[in-house]
Formats: C-alpha cells, sequence, structure tokens
C-alpha cells in the first residue's frame, strides 16, 4: 500500500501550516499501481526546500472548484491556484525516462521553486444560509507546477496528526517513498456539503462550492436520485447554456459526463469561434500536454461550466475527443503508431499523445485514480444504496478493437460480427458482466450503464449509405460485445436496465432488445431487457448538420425511427442534455433542447419525458401503446404518436415560459 508522507512546518523550514504535497493526488499517476505515471514529490519537495512561499497576494483561484466520484462518506474536491492564467508548458511528466521527471531537465520550464500551499475545509453549511458552517473535514496540501498548479483533494479523508511523520528529512529523499494513508469516515451518506479553499495564511480563498455524498450501499433510499446527463461540449460552436440550466433550476443531484468533454480541433476544423468570441486555445491541434492543459481551461472559462462544476459533484468518463477523434488502443483517425504517420504528424506517436491527454484530464478533472495496473483506466461503479448501480465504461481508449477512421469503412463493415471486436477489451468486459451480476445478486433495484457510444443497433443509411447501413464507430461495429453484454442480462435474467449514452449529438431513446435471438413486439415493447437513453450533444452540431431545418430534421428522424424496431423516439434537431430520475417503482428521463446557444441564456424546450417502471424492462407504454408520457414529443419523430412543436421554452433565469421565435 502507498501512504503519503507529512511534510511539516519544522522539515521544511516554513512557517506554514503542515501541508502534504501528497495530500495532492494530481502528484500520483492515474493508476495507483503504475507509478511511474506519477510526479516525484522527493524532486519537488528538494527542489523547493531552501525556497520562500508565494505570497498570497500574487496567486488566485483562476478556474473556480469542483467536485466529483463521490462516495457515502467522500469525495473529490478540486482546484486551481496559480500565480497566472496561463498553463504549464513542460511536458516532462510524460517524456518518458527521464530523472524522475525533475522538471530541472527542461530549459524551457519556468519551474515552480517553491510550492503553493492550499487549505480546504468542507461543512454542512451555515444557518444563515451562506458559507461552510461548522467544519465536518478540512486539510491543507501542496500544488506547484509540476501539476499545472491544479489541487485535488479527498474530502472526507483526512490524514492522520499523529501518525505519518519519520523523524528524520532523510525519508523525503529516498528512492521510494514511504508514505500512509488514513481514512477518517467524517461525511455521512446522500447528504449536501460546502466547501472552499483558501490560501494558507491568507484571506484569499476560492468561491464556495456544493457537493453531495452518494447513499451507503445496501441502504434504503428515501427520495429519488436525480441525475443530468451530458455530452459532446464544443466550445468554437457555441456556448454551454445546458450545463446550467440545472443549476437555475436546481434540479438534480449529480451530474453524469459521458465525454467529449472537450475537442482536440483547432479553430475552423470543427466549429468557428469567431462568431462567438469562443476561440479554443491554443488555436491549433492538441498534441502535447501543454496543449491539453490549455484546452481544458479555456473551456472551463465558460460561465455555466464553471457554475455546474461548483454547485453539483461530477461523475464523468472521456470519449474520444478528450484524445482525438475515433481514438482506438493504437490510433485515432488522425494518426496511427506507424513510421509515415510519426514523421507526418511532427514526430509525436499515438502512445505519446494519449499519454499527454491522460495526464491533463486527471489534473483538471474531479476524478479519483482507479485501482489497476492501468494508466488508461477509468472504468468504475458506484452504489447509489439499495435503490441502483451507476457502472461507468470506456468505450473508447482502454483496449477498443480497430475502428472505423474513414478510410478503411468497408473493411470494418466485413469483420464487425468476428467474435473477437470488442469496445471494451477482455479485462473491462469481464469486469463488467460481473459488475451487472453482482449488482442483481446484491438486490440493487436498478442498474444504470453510462457508455460513449449508442449501444443499440441503428439502421442509418440515410446518412451513411444503403451497402453500410450501420454506424460502426458504435456498436454496431463490434456485435459480439452488444451480444455478449445482451447474453449476459438475459441469461442471468438481470432486469431494470438503463443504458446511458451520448456522443452522436441526437437523442434516441429505445428498448433494450438482443434482435435476431429473443422475440420482441415494438408495439408493447414485450421481450426487451431495459431501456436505452441516449442524450443530444451539450453544443456540438447535429449529425444530420448544423444548419438543418427543425422540418427536414424530423424528417429524417422519422426515416431513422421507421428503420428501427426498437427505436421509439428520435430528434436530431436540438442540442440539450437529459435528467433521469431513478425512484424504487419507476425511472422518469425528461429530455431538453437548447433553442439557441448562439447567445449565453437559460431558455429550454421540455422536448419529451419517458417513464421505465420497474420489471417491465420496455419503456411505459400509454393505453394507446405510445412510449412518450402523454403519447406526445415536441420534436423529432415518436413511433404511434404526435409532434407538437409548440417552440414553448422556459427562461430557467426568470422561471418565465415563453414561446421562442428565434
Amino acid at each position: 500500500m502507498v501512504r503519503p508522507i507529512f511534510l511539516t512546518s519544522v522539515l521544511l523550514g516554513w512557517s506554514l501550516a503542515t501541508a502534504t504535497f501528497t495530500g495532492n493526488l494530481n502528484y500520483m499517476s492515474p493508476s495507483a499501481h503504475h507509478p511511474g505515471l506519477g510526479i516525484s514529490i522527493r524532486k519537488v519537495a528538494a527542489r523547493t526546500y531552501a525556497s520562500s512561499p508565494w505570497d498570497p497576494s500574487e496567486l488566485s483561484f483562476t478556474h473556480g472548484v469542483a467536485s466529483g466520484d463521490p462516495t457515502s462518506n467522500s469525495v473529490i474536491l478540486w482546484a486551481r491556484a496559480a500565480p497566472y492564467m496561463d498553463n504549464d508548458r513542460s511536458n516532462v511528466t510524460v517524456s518518458g525516462y527521464v530523472d524522475l521527471y525533475s522538471h530541472e531537465t527542461d530549459e524551457y520550464v519556468v519551474s515552480s521553486k517553491a510550492p503553493v500551499c492550499v487549505g480546504w475545509k468542507i461543512g454542512k453549511g451555515a444557518s444563515s444560509g451562506t458559507g461552510i458552517g461548522d467544519v465536518t473535514d478540512d486539510g491543507t496540501a501542496y500544488t506547484s507546477s509540476d501539476v499545472d498548479f491544479t489541487i485535488k483533494v479527498r474530502g472526507g479523508l483526512a490524514f492522520s496528526k499523529t501518525r505519518g511523520r519519520y523523524d528524520e528529512l532523510k525519508h523525503l529523499t529516498d528512492t521510494k517513498l514511504k508514505i500512509w494513508q488514513v481514512e477518517a469516515k467524517n461525511l455521512e451518506p446522500f447528504t449536501t456539503y460546502y466547501y472552499q479553499f483558501s490560501i494558507c495564511d491568507s484571506d484569499n480563498t476560492s468561491p464556495i462550492g456544493r457537493t453531495k455524498t452518494i447513499p451507503e450501499k445496501g441502504a434504503s433510499v428515501n427520495t429519488t436520485v436525480k441525475l443530468a446527463v451530458y455530452s459532446c461540449s464544443n466550445y468554437p460552436f457555441g456556448f454551454f447554456n445546458a450545463y446550467g440550466n440545472p443549476v437555475r433550476k436546481d434540479s438534480v443531484d449529480y451530474v453524469v459526463h459521458l465525454g467529449d468533454y472537450i475537442y482536440e480541433y483547432a479553430n475552423g476544423h470543427y466549429g468557428w469561434g469567431n462568431s462567438f468570441d469562443r476561440i479554443p486555445l491554443p488555436d491549433r491541434d492538441i498534441v502535447s500536454l501543454y496543449d491539453y492543459r490549455k484546452r481544458y481551461a479555456t473551456y472551463r472559462t465558460d460561465l455555466d461550466l464553471l457554475a455546474s462544476h461548483e454547485q453539483f459533484p461530477w461523475i464523468p468518463v472521456w470519449d474520444d475527443h478528450e484524445v482525438a477523434d475515433n481514438v482506438w488502443k493504437s490510433g485515432m483517425a488522425s494518426m496511427n503508431n506507424t513510421e509515415d504517420s510519426f514523421i507526418e504528424d511532427g514526430g509525436i506517436s499515438v502512445d505519446q499523445r494519449k499519454m499527454n491527454a491522460v495526464r491533463a484530464y486527471f489534473e483538471w478533472m474531479p476524478i479519483r485514480q482507479v485501482d489497476m495496473d492501468d494508466n488508461l483506466r477509468i472504468w468504475r461503479s458506484f452504489a447509489f444504496g439499495d435503490l441502483f448501480d451507476l457502472i461507468m465504461l470506456d468505450t473508447r481508449n482502454y483496449d477498443r478493437g480497430i475502428t472505423d477512421v474513414y478510410w478503411n469503412t468497408e473493411y470494418i463493415h466485413e469483420i464487425k460480427d468476428e467474435a473477437s471486436r470488442t469496445l471494451m477489451g477482455p479485462r473491462q468486459e469481464s469486469w463488467f458482466y460481473h459488475a451487472l451480476q453482482k449488482s442483481a445478486q446484491r438486490g440493487a433495484a436498478w442498474r444504470l450503464v453510462g457508455n460513449q457510444v449508442i449501444f443499440s443497433r441503428m439502421n442509418v443509411s440515410i446518412s451513411v449509405g444503403s451497402d453500410i447501413v450501420y454506424n460502426h464507430d458504435q456498436f454496431d461495429g463490434y456485435t459480439a460485445n452488444r451480444n455478449r453484454t445482451l447474453n449476459t442480462l438475459y441469461e442471468n435474467e438481470i432486469g431494470n436496465n438503463i443504458f446511458l449514452a451520448g456522443d452522436s449529438h441526437a437523442a434516441w431513446v429505445s428498448d433494450l432488445v438482443w434482435l435476431g435471438e429473443k422475440e420482441y413486439d415494438s408495439e408493447t415493447g414485450e421481450g426487451a431487457i431495459g431501456v436505452e437513453f441516449a442524450g443530444s450533444a451539450v453544443s456540438s452540431p447535429s449529425p444530420a448538420g448544423q444548419n438543418i431545418s427543425l422540418l427536414t430534421a424530423n424528417a429524417y428522424s422519422s426515416y431513422l425511427q421507421t428503420a428501427n424496431d426498437e427505436l421509439q423516439w428520435q430528434d436530431l434537431y436540438y442540442r440539450g442534455y437529459f435528467e433521469p430520475s431513478i425512484g424504487y417503482d419507476d425511472v422518469n428521463a425528461s429530455f431538453f433542447g437548447l433553442p439557441t446557444s448562439a447567445t449565453r441564456n437559460g431558455y429550454e424546450i421540455p422536448l419529451a419525458n419517458f417513464t421505465v417502471l420497474a420489471g417491465e424492462n420496455r419503456l411505459h407504454r400509454t393505453p394507446d401503446g405510445i412510449a412518450a408520457v402523454g403519447g406526445v414529443v415536441e420534436s423529432g419523430s415518436l413511433y404511434g404518436g404526435e409532434v407538437l412543436g409548440s417552440m414553448v421554452a422556459l427562461d430557467t433565469e426568470t422561471g418565465e415560459w415563453f414561446e421562442y421565435s428565434g
């Protein structure tokens, strides 16, 4: 076990409160058992030993606060405390076998000669309604340029104040750090908390954030749990209003993000930010560690994204664009591991680019390490009492077999049914199937599966041509992986399954069914084993085109819905998100569309509502056999139902309803 070591004011010669480098999780490797991807705390400590600390007036919390990956007794807290807005330009921490990742090996880096000391505290809130209130837990940690001045701590996991100190400074210079961590279960389950960071020994503070623990595993949950589900936010395509609307409504408990949090392109490649004064920085296709850090920093200037991070704990996973378009285990659409690609792409390999992307992701996102010896593991699960298990998959980076990278579409079409095809890799697949079975065995009422791409079969020949009718970048290109998943569910009689998906920039609601193997009645939903809710994009454009009209989009949706038996509702027009609400008796999902992302506003249009009753394993139908609540939707195409097209919108800022006219 790896345990953190304390650096006290006596050891370091600083008149500061006791603080730790190891109290900042971002110095660690993204993988707990792959320490080579971490930062050498010994080197950082030695470099800063004789230095004076920063003047607090020179520092600021540059990108708000965030929380994420909640458990029943702890939550990850995040901030960035830096002397400047720009990001660290060193690639040393991902450059391979250097001397323990020492900044001094890079002539271009202006390294921190002193760490930034940051304190944090968390409490249930003051009775006055503002502030932290009585402090439940607190601590201190250091940050530095080595981790782009980011701080990530476990609120609710306190370091021992009576253990963890060695008598000699020599332990700071041992090759193998002897460190340890003591868990103090200070936070209560399913409880709202408020937290704040501060620069040590000063009144320089961050904004106050709000977060929430999840119910204790196995415990009864006395209210519904509400989520906001997002994917695909592209900075130059417009404002991230979708992130802010649940904040203004205060309508959810947690945020689930299914990936494409950033995009890797230069301005103009996929989105023209000049129209909105939203140029993605650095203005080039990103490949280096600095590039990825800067891109996250740019996205975190969006006020609605900042607000969402500040008010809700996030449970995120990546898709492809956190690295590059259509990434798989050995390549991506823009490059592959060949000599020609290495030369053409400026002397960087696929693996190096992935390492850069992963390092920046773990620095900037409020996410825990996962206890596995794979630096790309992000798949994990969360137990929300005995109400549901949230299983978060990685169907992109971990071990995906070759995908459609545009020039090999016919080849992927030929191999899509081969038994070896997998989006997850054998280790993750095995973990996933065991997780589904264990969830049912422990008596969880529901299983929610967060994955990036659409799981259900989708005939999309209207867009890809009649000869190749499927999008092979989704599960349709990996049918054996889908079949193994469905076999696990059907053979073990595991019901009450809700699959969540993003990626496609459109909304899809389907019964979850093994077509060709199990009998299925699209009128009633009989034969299904669950439901899939796939959401649209925060701002990325419709797959039918950025400037498509509502009329044309709905016509395309009608074709898609008709061409796919299990597909009950489809919408191509609106950018947006959806809010699932999970109770023991049912799961309800409300979809919202944004009338415009060209300006920052709080407008949204309720698009459709769906219910899944416990034990039915399908979308609940009206007496007329229609899957949407009330038998109507606002836009798209609903099997057997009515499309209203009323354009009635809610201003989440004022609470007023109005007819949107553009």
